[in-house]
């Protein structure tokens, strides 16, 4: 792919308010934050930035994803959503990321990040999701989570205990994750766990346009 193909690959699903106060070219921006979130490390990414021109260090790249502040977009009306959750370091602490998917496009409805596992926090989750999309009438999709199970119960949720099928979705989607953080053996470093949190977030954006 040339260089001019990628500047003009499709970034409306950036939003770059905070480059007012940038000195680098809006294009350069989108470009540094995509091909960062598809996968090339930060490194990687400056020396993309510098085969186009444009000299800028690991710091800002990373600065320019934690200011755009990505998060998906609401107003889902899925008929089935699949939940899961896994465990990710960060530093040498564990967490949970959470995150619900629409198995019918496999686009991410919600993530968010955990410092544990439990029905309240499922609950959490549950409340948050439902505040973006309208999934009062969807089928949840879960495996055998007692925190899960849990909280939908409570919630109310209709829900049906399944390994595989239309599950896959939510695995599909930790697997990349799992991909994405492999060269840091899958855990953030010298991060704490709200940068952490914008990072998934930002990269749940990214899979849903790619």
């Amino acid at each position: 792919m040339s260089e001019s193909n990628r500047l003009s690959e499709s970034t409306e699903w950036i939003d770059l308010e905070f480059v007012e106060r940038e000195r680098t070219p809006r294009e350069i921006i989108e470009t540094g934050i995509r091909y960062h979130l598809a996968g090339l490390s930060l490194s990687n990414t400056v020396v993309l930035l510098e085969d186009l021109g444009v000299e800028r260090s690991r710091v800002a790249v990373h600065n320019w994803v934690q200011k755009a502040d990505l998060q998906p977009a609401g107003g889902e009306s899925p008929d089935r959503v699949a939940v899961d959750q896994k465990a990710i370091r960060v530093n040498t602490e564990q967490y949970w990321l959470y995150a619900a998917v629409d198995p019918e496009t496999n686009r991410i409805l919600h993530s968010r990040l955990f410092p544990t596992y439990t029905i309240p926090i499922a609950r959490e989750f549950l409340a948050e999701l439902a505040e973006k999309h309208d999934v009062s009438d969807a089928v949840f999709l879960v495996d055998d989570a007692d925190d899960l199970i849990g909280g939908l119960r409570r919630e109310g949720y209709s829900y049906r205990v399944q390994q595989h099928g239309f599950r896959n979705a939510v695995e599909r989607v930790f697997r990349e994750v799992q991909r994405r953080t492999s060269s840091f053996s899958n855990c953030f470093s010298h991060v704490d766990p709200t940068t952490a949190e914008t990072w998934l977030q930002a990269h749940a954006v990214w899979w849903n346009h790619a």
